[in-house]
């Protein structure tokens, strides 16, 4: 692996359209996530709003010197998903997230793909 995964977690994230509850979906995904991750090398950080609002619960996943991946449409229950997409993501030599394999979540609930910093080329 290249570096060592990291999933962000967005706290405040609720279903769209959906009545304000406690504890907001998004804390649910939260401790999931970091539940799913207990003994992995992927660490879980919870934060404040990813400005996905429409598509929530979100999440984004990165390592040091990928693509940053940002997801939608998430719940408790797609937390081994997150972890299992960011720890294919880690193992990635272009820092690239695969399409095979990836789990499906990952794949219809992808908001978007930020290229690293320093990234000069072109993505064909």
């Amino acid at each position: 692996m290249t570096a060592a995964p990291t999933v962000y977690v967005c706290t405040t994230c609720k279903c769209a359209g959906a009545p304000d509850s406690d504890p907001r979906p998004g804390a649910c995904l939260a401790a999931a996530a970091e539940h799913a991750a207990a003994g992995t090398e992927v660490t879980v950080r919870r934060l404040r709003c990813l400005a996905n609002c429409n598509r929530g619960p979100s999440a984004a996943m990165r390592c040091n010197g990928s693509w940053t991946y940002v997801f939608g449409g998430l719940d408790p229950a797609n937390a081994r998903d997150l972890i299992e997409g960011a720890r294919l993501l880690a193992g990635a030599a272009d820092g690239i997230l695969p399409w095979r394999g990836r789990p499906d979540i990952l794949k219809r609930g992808l908001i978007a793909r930020v290229p690293p910093i320093g990234f000069e080329g072109m993505d064909e």
